[in-house]
């Protein structure tokens, strides 16, 4: 592996920030400054966070920054229950989006248990 880039879970943390995108387009327009912006702040630090802990070069270091964007996942998991409750967009919509935040949670998982895991 290369660079962060090469990384599944950076890749699918990027899909995830657009589609969180995408859903939070349609969303009433008073939420702009309100669930729509922490919506979007939460996937973006996914990828975000992978990048700067892989760069370190420390594995304890690494380790750290991905349990900083597994907590920054259960954020947007938080939200999308909080736009599901408030009807901002269709239940189809927002499994969709959750089904990309499932798979990237679990990625997120496997990744901090191998960085403890060794030496």
């Amino acid at each position: 592996m290369q660079t962060y880039r090469d990384l599944l879970v950076w890749q699918k943390g990027i899909q995830l920030v657009k589609a969180t995108y995408q859903l939070t387009e349609k969303f009433p327009k008073a939420e702009t400054f309100g669930l729509v912006s922490q919506m979007r702040r939460a996937p973006v630090s996914i990828p975000a966070n992978l990048a700067e802990g892989y760069s370190r070069k420390h594995r304890p270091e690494y380790a750290q920054f991905v349990r900083i964007a597994y907590g920054s996942g259960a954020e947007l998991e938080t939200f999308l229950v909080l736009a599901k409750e408030l009807q901002f967009a269709s239940i189809s919509e927002i499994t969709t989006v959750e089904a990309v935040l499932d798979e990237v949670m679990r990625m997120l998982n496997k990744l901090n248990s191998s960085l403890l895991a060794k030496p």
